[in-house]
């Protein structure tokens, strides 16, 4: 990758981590359901407006509508509601753990399904390593709550393993000539459709209180940052980089929110932070492979 695109994922690293605080936030007094009900609503507004501003036309061709349905149900619909449900049972630090398996998934998946992103043993090493960063920034002790809710557990994991395949399968747009804000329009659209649905039925808003103004900014902020905003540049940096490079944002999402903590909060950083960070970073020398291919030539 391209400095561009290192600079695009830690945008993307920023919208993205920022989903955990305001799930957090919002499902204190509204169902999962609803959260990311509202939450792809919102974002699929977003985009359809940004996209008619920009003058985008939405494809209607048939095989390109299944497309964005898959997409939206494997990259959306699913792990959306997985995390959430996830995180109404498990502590957010062994969720964002639990999320950085993603890589791990996306590196085996790629190499299953697609022709140039096969799994070398640099690659898979710098995924270990970049993992293994993640768990010293979040603390070793977050582990600590691995053998008290499987379910809550598997949810996240199943949302990790779910961004892996989508990573994969969202190629076929670019290799369909689409716009990555057209993609990120109708995935989050087709998702939209779905959840929202399935909102109407199980948790219609007519037969529950209005939730709070926190909870319900909260849903607004991640409609807007966290899916919008997010989904334009992920499908940028999809088409220039792959799957298995764009997923690696998950190793950044505790970098950013250490960092964040620092600057605007004057968190203090310990000596654990700046190990996992350099641990990270060494991960991602790994990944990339061109250091450790002019080192040995």
């Amino acid at each position: 990758m391209g400095p561009a695109e290192w600079a695009l994922m830690f945008v993307l690293s920023l919208l993205w981590g920022g989903s955990f605080i305001f799930n957090k936030i919002a499902l204190q007094s509204i169902p999962p359901i609803s959260v990311v009900a509202g939450r792809l609503a919102i974002g699929a507004v977003i985009l359809h407006g940004v996209r008619l501003l920009r003058r985008q036309p939405f494809p209607l061709r048939p095989s390109v509508l299944g497309a964005f349905l898959v997409m939206g149900i494997v990259n959306n619909a699913v792990p959306f509601l997985l995390i959430a449900c996830g995180q109404t049972r498990i502590a957010a630090g062994l969720a964002s753990i639990l999320n950085a398996t993603t890589p791990v998934f996306a590196v085996v998946v790629a190499h299953l399904f697609t022709r140039d992103e096969r799994l070398t043993g640099l690659r898979l090493l710098g995924v270990i390593v970049g993992f293994t960063g993640v768990v010293l920034i979040i603390g070793p002790t977050a582990l600590h709550g691995l053998l008290e809710d499987l379910w809550g557990q598997l949810a996240v994991v199943g949302a990790a393993l779910s961004y892996s395949f989508a990573g994969v399968y969202a190629r076929r747009f670019s290799h369909l000539g689409i716009p990555p804000l057209v993609t990120a329009t109708g995935q989050v659209s087709a998702s939209a459709l779905i959840l929202v649905a399935l909102f109407l039925i199980l948790n219609p808003p007519w037969a529950s209180p209005v939730p709070p103004r926190d909870a319900l900014l909260a849903v607004v902020a991640m409609g807007l940052l966290s899916t919008a905003a997010a989904y334009m540049i992920y499908f940028r940096i999809l088409a220039s980089a792959g799957a298995t490079n764009v997923l690696l944002v998950t190793f950044l999402l505790p970098v950013v929110a250490i960092a964040l903590g620092a600057l605007i909060f004057g968190e203090q950083i310990d000596v654990l932070h700046l190990v996992g960070m350099v641990v990270i970073a060494v991960g991602f020398a790994l990944i990339d492979g061109r250091l450790f291919q002019r080192s040995s030539g």
